[in-house]
């Protein structure tokens, strides 16, 4: 387990604490349900998303796949996705419309994908871990719904605790590697 790893499950594990000393002082056994099937189902749908991508990004890494295109700056990309108003092609009156159909038809079978490039990239979407994490989010969000316990206050706060702290924690190993 790497260094940001173990440092986010440890934040993790006290403000776990944290909020079960908060729930059994200051509120009732409902709230302490609430909070912690949220944050627990949060935590487990971050660190699952977090090591999946982790596994997207090396197996691309590996392949040496590369999808961003560098050639246009990023707010050209916002503003003109499709190179309207690009001032580098010249309208040609002569071309034909239908050759131009079947360079652009060629063009788009170029960039084409297979099914098996495309399985490759939804590995990370559809992992086991990540599927598990949102099946306890959802059987957990039921439980307390069915059994009357649902406290939506309590439930919608634990459920963003966990990835404030995995932000925190990440911009601030963000902070401290720039200043070294």
């Amino acid at each position: 387990m790497t260094s940001i790893n173990s440092k986010i499950l440890r934040t993790l594990v006290i403000v776990d604490v944290i909020i079960i000393l908060l729930s059994i002082i200051f509120f009732d056994i409902k709230v302490l349900w609430n909070t912690q099937i949220g944050f627990i189902s949060a935590s487990l749908v971050m660190l699952a998303s977090m090591k999946s991508y982790r596994r997207m990004v090396n197996a691309r890494v590996e392949h040496g796949i590369i999808t961003t295109d560098d050639s246009k700056d990023v707010i050209d990309k916002l503003e003109d996705p499709h190179d309207l108003y690009s001032e580098e092609i010249v309208e040609d009156e002569t071309v034909d419309l239908r050759d131009a159909i079947k360079e652009e038809k060629a063009r788009m079978k170029e960039n084409r994908r297979s099914l098996g490039q495309t399985l490759k990239d939804t590995k990370a979407a559809l992992s086991v871990y990540r599927l598990g994490a949102y099946a306890v989010l959802i059987l957990g969000f039921m439980y307390l719904n069915r059994h009357g316990l649902l406290h939506i206050p309590s439930y919608i706060l634990s459920l963003s605790v966990p990835m404030l702290v995995v932000v925190y924690i990440l911009l601030g190993n963000k902070e401290n590697q720039i200043q070294d």
